[in-house]
C-alpha cells in the first residue's frame, strides 16, 4: 500500500514540471548530446557521456526526490541519497567506461531503451491520459533516467557492476509502483532491469 494516491502522485509532477521549466529542454539537449557523442566519438566522448548521465541522476535525486516527491513520501529522502550516490559512481567510473562496443543483442536493446526513454515514453504517457505537466518527463524524473541508463550501460559491456545496483533497485521499485499508480510508460522497467543485467553477464561470460 502506497502512502499517497495516484492523484497526489501526478500533482507532484505538475508542480515540479511547472517549477523547473525550461530544464526539461536542457535534459533533452543532454540526451541528444549523448547520442551524438556515441556516433561522432570525439576525444573523451565516453567520459562526457558518463558525466552527462551522472548529471541527470544528480538533478533527479536532489530536485525531484529531495524537493518534491518527499512532500508526499518520506522514503524519497532515501531515494534522493541513492540517486546522488549513482551520480557519484558514474563520475568516479567515467574514465574506465567504453561505450558502443557491445554485442549485437545488447546494442539492439540498448538503442531501443534509449529511443523508448526519449521518444516513446512521453507518447505512451500521453496515450494513457497523462498529459503535461502532470507526467514524468525525460531526463528529470527517475524512471526515464533509469531506462536511459540501462540503454547506455548496455553499450558499455565492461562497466563496473556497482553501476547497475541502484538502477536495478529502482527498476523494481518504480516498475511495481507504476502498476499500482497506472503509469504504463514505466512498466517496461520491470523487464529492462533484469534483462540488461542478464545480457551483460552473458556478454562477459562469452568474452572470458
Amino acid at each position: 500500500m502506497l502512502p499517497f494516491t495516484a492523484e497526489q502522485f501526478h500533482a507532484v509532477f505538475a508542480r515540479y514540471n511547472e517549477a523547473i521549466w525550461p530544464v526539461q529542454i536542457a535534459a533533452y539537449a543532454a540526451g541528444a548530446a549523448t547520442v551524438v557523442l556515441l556516433f561522432v566519438r570525439p576525444c573523451h566522448a565516453d567520459r562526457a557521456i558518463a558525466w552527462i548521465l551522472g548529471g541527470l541522476w544528480l538533478w533527479t535525486g536532489a530536485a525531484y526526490h529531495g524537493l518534491y516527491f518527499a512532500g508526499i513520501n518520506r522514503a524519497a529522502y532515501l531515494f534522493a541519497g541513492l540517486f546522488v550516490l549513482q551520480a557519484a559512481l558514474l563520475v568516479w567510473h567515467a574514465p574506465q567506461l567504453r561505450f558502443a562496443k557491445a554485442s549485437k543483442p545488447a546494442t539492439g536493446l540498448g538503442a531501443a531503451l534509449v529511443v523508448y526513454a526519449a521518444i516513446l515514453y512521453p507518447l505512451v504517457g500521453l496515450a494513457a491520459g497523462h498529459g503535461y505537466p502532470a507526467t514524468p518527463m525525460f531526463g528529470v524524473t527517475p524512471c526515464p533516467v533509469t531506462l536511459l541508463t540501462f540503454g547506455l550501460l548496455l553499450l558499455a559491456p565492461s562497466a563496473p557492476r556497482s553501476l547497475f545496483a541502484i538502477p536495478l533497485l529502482w527498476s523494481l521499485i518504480g516498475g511495481s509502483a507504476a502498476i499500482l499508480l497506472d503509469v504504463p510508460q514505466d512498466w517496461p522497467l520491470l523487464v529492462a532491469g533484469p534483462l540488461t543485467v542478464a545480457l551483460l553477464l552473458s556478454d562477459r561470460r562469452e568474452r572470458s
